[in-house]
């Protein structure tokens, strides 16, 4: 079944999206105008997208000295895309949106994805302004953020630096407050900014008039120092090109200058980059330091920050399950019309007989199998998370508390396990393809080479494991794993009234209480080191109790019938691979870190 088929069940049947317009804020929308944009969506996705993502993938971005260069058909798609209304989808009409449930938003960017994921869909732009509303002025705001949401300006966050990576506390940037005339700029505190950022998608490029750089930088003490740890980490607006309260820009080109771009395994289509900031190579009013406006108080940057994070961790997972999707959906094609072997019957091979189409063997059948539980099933994931957005922000106050609660717990599990089985999903299409699978005469290999880099993107997985297990599961003790449970039971109490699913409901009660059970057992010291000395087997544990919590839940949504159409089906069938394959996994992951297994923590460094 084509994406479109699957999209609409998981949102009508499963989540019941439509219930949403019900709600004040969507009470303009139906699921005719939630059709409308998916129309839209999906032909952009294939007219201007899909043709090129081989295109995207050979001609990287080069620097010709002054400008980094980008395939036409970069700017075409941008411009298609910006033209949609997507970038500002979910924002009010006031300010130019279409007031759309995050779902919907979430839901149409699939197909974005899909297509060429390399191609981009202004998440990093999306999320940049969704920030400043949220924690700037209203000049910032309406300067910056609206700008953005019109695709007028892009926009990136600037975290990372060489020396630093992911270790936010080892920052080196510096921010000081600019003593000249514009010391109190309306567009915010202004500060001189100087230091390098790396790994910045879509640090340098000429899709866009404006570039609106979030950066990370820290302010010194009153003794010069910098104060050291987190602590200290403020958040910047750094636009590459000045501009004036109403959004125009000045002619005066910021001190920001690009040092380099990083050649990558995968999503080349996107720029990547090393940008040096206020090293006085376009200087501002004859002096070196890149002019940045304060967001939010001094000191509070990683908090502000962490809104854009958490936004970009989602939007990774959805990537990497689109990723895995097409490469799903490559393979099968292959399958269905490649000729090879014969099958096997009660006495062996006859040679004699015409060769069958690969699909017709058992094992193409396991790997094809697997494929479509991983990516439907992170596809669930991911739009219950987003359902979970709308939620919190157009729900009662307890219901929205809740959904908050179980977005903290579960977007580690929303961005790591799809870009960790969704890799594993594409090395499958890959086999099933054989030896054409690792030529470039078929796109399962750029497939495979795109998803690689999600294990990194936004957090690596041991990242993301450390903050499920040393902080999300035991947050407000234990309140947001009490809620999941509490959804988790629901799901199993309605899957047992119904005789076909009994076997699921009661393996996925018997995970649920080997993952609580391990929590408890990973803290019993209260050693943090020796807690999460395991923290990715308990996170990969984890997150395959949440897929087969998805599958659970979404086969309930099937009507009890002995004669089903082909694609419940296949879910039912997904659904019995998860169970049987699958979900027993998590017996030998859970068992080190109940234990608290030292082996990796005490390998001296001298026997490797």
């Amino acid at each position: 079944m084509g994406l479109r088929h699957t999209l609409d069940f998981l949102l009508y049947d499963w989540l019941r999206a439509g219930e949403l317009t019900s709600r004040s804020r969507f009470a303009d929308h139906s699921r005719e105008t939630f059709d409308a944009v998916f129309d839209t969506c999906e032909r952009i996705a294939r007219e201007k997208y899909a043709p090129f993502n081989r295109t995207l993938d050979i001609e990287e971005p080069r620097f010709d000295g002054e400008k980094v260069i980008l395939p036409k058909a970069s700017k075409e798609a941008y411009d298609a895309f910006a033209a949609s209304g997507m970038l500002s989808a979910a924002q009010d009409y006031e300010i130019g949106g279409m007031q759309l449930p995050y779902t919907v938003e979430s839901a149409a960017h699939t197909f974005f994805a899909m297509a060429s994921v390399s191609m981009g869909s202004g998440m990093l732009t999306v999320g940049n302004a969704n920030l400043l509303m949220v924690h700037g002025t209203e000049l910032q705001k309406s300067v910056f953020a609206l700008n953005e949401f019109s695709g007028r300006w892009s926009g990136t966050m600037c975290l990372s630096e060489p020396q630093a990576g992911s270790s936010l506390s080892d920052i080196v940037t510096r921010a000081v407050p600019d003593g000249g005339d514009f010391a109190s700029d309306p567009l915010g505190a202004r500060y001189r900014l100087k230091g390098n950022k790396m790994w910045i998608s879509a640090g340098e490029h000429e899709l866009t008039e404006n570039i609106i750089h979030l950066v990370l930088a820290k302010i010194p003490g009153p003794d010069g120092k910098l104060i050291p740890g987190t602590r200290g980490i403020s958040l910047f607006i750094v636009p590459k090109q000045l501009v004036d309260t109403q959004g125009q820009l000045t002619g005066v080109r910021n001190d920001v200058a690009l040092a380099g771009l990083n050649h990558k395994l995968g999503w080349r289509g996107t720029t990547n980059t090393l940008l040096n900031f206020g090293e006085g190579k376009f200087p501002v009013q004859g002096q070196a330091g890149a002019i940045g406006y304060l967001v939010g108080r001094p000191h509070e940057g990683l908090s502000c920050m962490f809104h854009m994070m958490n936004e970009a961790r989602i939007g990774v997972g959805m990537a990497a399950t689109m990723l895995g999707m097409a490469g799903y959906h490559a393979s099968l094609d292959y399958a269905k019309n490649r000729p090879q072997g014969r099958l096997v019957g009660p006495s062996g091979k006859d040679a004699s007989q015409p060769q069958v189409r690969i699909i017709e063997h058992a094992d193409i059948k396991r790997m094809l199998l697997t494929q479509k539980s991983y990516c439907e099933g992170a596809l669930a994931l991911e739009l219950y998370c987003a359902r979970l957005v709308d939620e919190q922000h157009t729900g009662e106050p307890g219901a929205a508390n809740e959904a908050r609660m179980l977005l903290e717990v579960l977007t580690p599990i929303a961005k790591s396990w799809p870009s960790e089985w969704c890799l594993e999903a594409n090395s499958l299409a890959i086999q099933i393809h054989g030896g054409y699978g690792y030529t470039r005469d078929f796109p399962v290999e750029q497939y495979w080479r795109d998803q690689r880099l999600n294990m990194i993107h936004e957090g690596t997985h041991g990242i993301q494991a450390a903050d499920l297990l040393g902080r999300k599961v035991v947050m407000a003790g234990g309140e947001g794993l009490r809620m999941l449970a509490l959804r988790i039971n629901g799901t199993i109490e309605r899957a047992i009234q119904r005789p076909e699913f009994a076997e699921y409901a009661n393996a996925l009660g018997g995970a649920l209480q080997q993952v609580g059970a391990a929590t408890k057992a990973a803290w019993a010291t209260g050693d943090a080191r020796e807690a999460l000395a395991n923290a990715v087997p308990y996170m990969q544990a984890f997150g395959h109790m949440v897929i087969a919590w998805m599958w659970l839940d979404v086969a309930l949504s099937i009507p009890a019938g002995a004669a089903q159409p082909p694609a419940h089906v296949g879910r039912l069938a997904a659904t019995r691979f998860f169970y049987r394959y699958e979900l027993p996994k998590i017996g030998a992951w859970l068992n080190v870190v109940s234990s608290r297994d030292a082996t990796c923590a005490d390998m001296p460094e001298e026997a490797f």
